[in-house]
């Protein structure tokens, strides 16, 4: 046994540094700087921000070198790292309403009130490699007016026609659970459920987004609006009696407008699909806002059939984190447990042969009488 441990130790280590050799490249070339993966994969960084719960690009930056671009390495990363910091306050609730948007777009009102502003996207790009060099210079964005004049939310202009379900809480306005620190219990508010979602793996939530349109689920959605910008975050000093901003994070929020045909006690309005995340993450603010809409079937008196409709079935398995540990355990020794069905299936194949033999025998007897 001993000597089986120090052999294991002596190959760990061999493979740790195999791994680095690997990683590095091309030795040649200048080693990949984290500063240049913050400025230039913001993307890929937003994802692994909002995946580990912490906004630290530049952090998030150095965990996606030393993961060699697995982004589930990374987000492993940054929430191992996350769970090292104290915790010595809350901010105050970020009001997105305010949100100065470098991107802002709707798909329900062609002329939206402070017009569309279509910011930095591959919207509209042919699906071709380009030279970076030979790019030319970013254009001046467009869209209209100042950032926080003139810019009132879609779901705004349809609240002051009665047209969507009211914003504010209806039972008052609970303090949110902390799912970092306290384990989620199912049924869950839909704050819990906004915060597990926000760290889920984004490929799940945008196959389970996909799945309500083509059926799975009752779900019509428009994206009533798309922001994306940089807004102050605020904490509160009880010395003071004022809040304090203590810096900015760039969000992307998502608001989905759903049709819904009311019921006896409700009229018939739209409601509301929301989705909020780290840095420019439109993909996963839109799937977060198909999935939280599918997940308020109950809540609507909507009748729950779909896999997208279940909460425990989605909050239980969109977490890449926990779900990259079970399925990459299987790569772990299983030798006693794999003996163990092994003596089973032969055991059961010998029996089987057996009952064969014996019918054969019965067969064969009944034919020379």
């Amino acid at each position: 046994m001993y000597v089986a441990v120090k052999g294991g130790e002596r190959a760990i280590a061999n493979a740790h540094a195999l791994l680095a050799k690997e990683g590095r490249g091309d030795p040649a070339l200048s080693p990949l700087n984290p500063a240049a993966v913050a400025g230039q994969l913001g993307v890929l960084v937003a994802r692994v921000m909002t995946e580990g719960s912490l906004y630290d690009p530049e952090l998030a930056a150095r965990a996606i070198v030393q993961a060699q671009g697995d982004v589930l390495e990374a987000v492993t990363l940054i929430r191992s790292y996350r769970t090292t910091l104290p915790r010595f306050g809350y901010t105050l609730p970020v009001d997105t309403a305010r949100l100065p948007p470098q991107r802002r777009i709707s798909a329900t009102f062609k002329d939206l009130p402070g017009g569309q502003q279509l910011g930095a996207t591959f919207d509209y790009t042919h699906r071709l490699f380009t030279d970076r060099d030979t790019a030319g210079p970013a254009s001046a964005p467009d869209g209209g007016g100042p950032p926080d004049e003139g810019m009132p939310r879609v779901s705004d202009l349809l609240g002051a026609s009665a047209l969507i379900e009211p914003d504010q809480a209806l039972d008052g306005d609970p303090e949110p659970g902390d799912l970092t620190r306290e384990p989620a219990v199912f049924p869950m508010t839909r704050a819990e459920r906004l915060q597990s979602l926000a760290r889920g793996d984004e490929g799940f939530l945008l196959a389970l987004g996909y799945s309500t349109q083509r059926g799975y689920g009752n779900n019509h959605p428009f994206a009533g609006e798309i922001r994306v910008g940089e807004v102050d975050v605020e904490i509160e000093i009880p010395e003071l009696g004022y809040p304090v901003p203590v810096g900015r994070v760039e969000l992307t929020e998502c608001q989905m407008v759903n049709q819904f045909s009311g019921s006896a006690d409700t009229p018939a309005q739209f409601t509301r699909g929301y989705g909020l995340a780290f840095g420019r993450s439109e993909r996963k603010a839109m799937s977060m806002s198909l999935v939280d809409r599918s997940l308020r079937a109950g809540e609507l008196g909507e009748r729950a059939a779909a896999p997208a409709q279940d909460e425990e079935f989605v909050i239980s398995h969109s977490d890449n984190v926990q779900a990259t540990g079970f399925v990459e355990h299987l790569k772990l020794p299983h030798y006693v447990d794999f003996q163990a069905e092994l003596g089973l299936v032969r055991r059961l194949n010998a029996e089987f042969r057996e009952r064969a033999e014996g019918a054969s025998g019965r067969h064969d007897g009944a034919e020379e009488a």
